[in-house]
């Protein structure tokens, strides 16, 4: 029988996962919707739906690889590590094309570079979800390797009892391919922190002009900018907490057999979850298509028809 903590930190996560999943599946049904129907989608709504789509599939995996690991299915678990690799490097490539997107289209710099990004970004977003396909394959094809030279060093300890070798194979696993699978995370997140970080520093010069020439705060313009740079804050703070909450631990695995591995695990998604709440309550769309579900759901389509046409 587990411990109590561990069944209330596993209910948790299972929670979380679950509330995530409803998250992003909400987005991709939304904007796959208008695809479909308007048979072109704006370029940002185009990531932020590819983005949907990989954390969707992510927070499955997780859900899958922590709860077979917990009923004693490592092998399994072993296989389905790489998925998660594909899936969570391809999550790091495409939050960091959107905060790029979102930098070029909406930064206020004079410089020729962003004016000729400004020009780019938005015809080389298909070229640039394709790369992130093919780095995120790369990711993965690491993780064979990987899962090959466990299974060498396992095989050679149990049978010749070769300690050497297998120590070597150990050091090799540790040293070189988790340097390469953090590696492969480090680029699409400085990426990302770049690219967030100019952009507040551009709304946060901006606003500073406006007060000066509107002194009111409560002026819409300015408000705006004010949530805008509130929603791009948490955007940060969550963001970086799951890239070094997951160094963490794919840094210490002892501790990941210990029984403080559900809790971490909730910290570590906790921020994508976060991250994907900040993504639909800023879309005015996929807002406006939310309220209306909700209102529907409690029965209130009346209230909100006569409300519109006020």
């Amino acid at each position: 029988m587990l411990p109590l903590p561990v069944l209330i930190f596993m209910a948790i996560f299972l929670l979380e996962s679950l509330a995530a999943m409803l998250q992003n599946g909400f987005m991709v049904t939304v904007l796959s919707k208008e695809w479909v129907r308007c048979r072109t989608l704006p370029t940002g709504d185009m990531i932020v739906a590819c983005l949907a789509a990989s954390r969707f599939c992510l927070h499955g995996m997780a859900l899958l690889n922590n709860f077979l690991s917990s009923f004693g299915f490592y092998t399994e678990t072993k296989y389905f590590s790489i998925p998660w690799q594909f899936i969570n490097s391809l999550t790091f490539w495409l939050t960091a094309w959107l905060a790029l997107f979102y930098c070029v289209k909406i930064s206020f710099f004079s410089h020729r570079i962003f004016f000729w990004l400004k020009w780019r970004v938005s015809r080389s977003v298909p070229r640039l979800l394709l790369g992130s396909l093919v780095l995120s394959g790369l990711a993965a094809v690491s993780s064979v390797i990987r899962n090959m030279i466990l299974t060498r060093r396992t095989e050679t300890q149990s049978s010749q009892g070769n300690n050497t070798l297998a120590s070597r194979l150990q050091t090799v696993s540790s040293y070189i391919f988790l340097s390469h699978m953090i590696l492969m995370w480090l680029i699409p997140f400085l990426l990302f922190l770049v690219s967030i970080l100019l952009l507040m520093f551009s709304l946060c010069r901006h606003l500073r002009q406006m007060t000066d020439h509107r002194p009111g705060p409560s002026d819409p313009s300015t408000q705006a900018h004010t949530v805008a740079l509130k929603s791009l804050a948490f955007f940060l703070i969550f963001y970086t907490s799951y890239f070094l909450s997951l160094v963490i631990a794919v840094s210490n695995i002892k501790a990941l057999q210990s029984h403080w591995h559900w809790a971490w695990e909730v910290v570590i998604y906790a921020g994508i979850c976060l991250h994907s709440s900040i993504l639909v309550l800023s879309s005015p769309k996929l807002r406006k298509v939310l309220k209306k579900r909700l209102w529907r759901a409690l029965g209130k389509e009346q209230f909100v028809s006569s409300y519109q046409y006020q």
